[in-house]
């Protein structure tokens, strides 16, 4: 059965569609939406068939998933990580933001994700369609880009031809108009030193 194509407007997402959306992750179901970078595909944290399912997609073990969450807020962050004094006044300054957090993981974070890791990736896009989707879940949803090296790079800007490619893999598209094409930066946040690990959209200056 091919995957639901529904058009939610950035500016003011219909709430109705957000519901819709939800009752798709709520069902297990893969769910591809814009974010303030790229589409990303993602799924509940706490639904282990719908992660397995994205790490065939990616063509990876669950155990080595590089997967991020995406929180509504900060205040969803130290249900899962851990977070020093100094890291926590810069990311509640720069988010919501184009940036990926690495922080150190706690016990909260579901088994698959964290198996053989003690890190965690936390994302606030600011982006309000998957910010909304978050809060209507009432719980981070598993993140990560669609766009692999051996991809065109048209397949993470395009909603419709990420359609074509991805109907019958996930269960809902979202047009949510154009893509990005530059991916998060991800800062690794250790004991309130900070370390560049990829750099993409968004300023790096911050943290030197």
């Amino acid at each position: 059965m091919p995957a639901e194509f529904i058009k939610i407007y950035p500016q003011n997402p219909d709430e109705r569609r957000i519901r819709q959306v939800v009752d798709c992750l709520r069902n297990g179901g893969l769910v591809i939406y814009p974010t303030d970078t790229v589409y990303g595909l993602g799924c509940d944290i706490y639904n282990t068939r719908a992660v397995e399912r994205i790490a065939r997609i990616k063509g990876i073990k669950p155990q080595k998933n590089d997967f991020s969450f995406i929180c509504f807020d900060l205040s969803h962050i130290a249900d899962f990580a851990r977070v020093g004094n100094t890291a926590f006044k810069l990311m509640k300054r720069v988010l919501p933001g184009p940036y990926t957090f690495i922080l150190d993981a706690n016990s909260n974070v579901p088994k698959l994700l964290n198996t053989n890791k003690k890190t965690v990736g936390i994302r606030v896009p600011d982006h309000m369609i998957p910010r909304l989707m978050v809060k209507e879940l009432g719980n981070p949803i598993v993140t990560t880009s669609i766009k692999d090296d051996d991809e065109i790079i048209e397949y993470s800007t395009d909603p419709e031809l990420i359609y074509e490619k991805f109907e019958h893999l996930v269960d809902m598209v979202i047009d949510g108009g154009y893509g990005g094409n530059i991916p998060s930066t991800i800062v690794r946040a250790d004991n309130d030193t900070f370390e560049i690990v990829r750099e993409g959209l968004g300023d790096t200056s911050v943290f030197l």
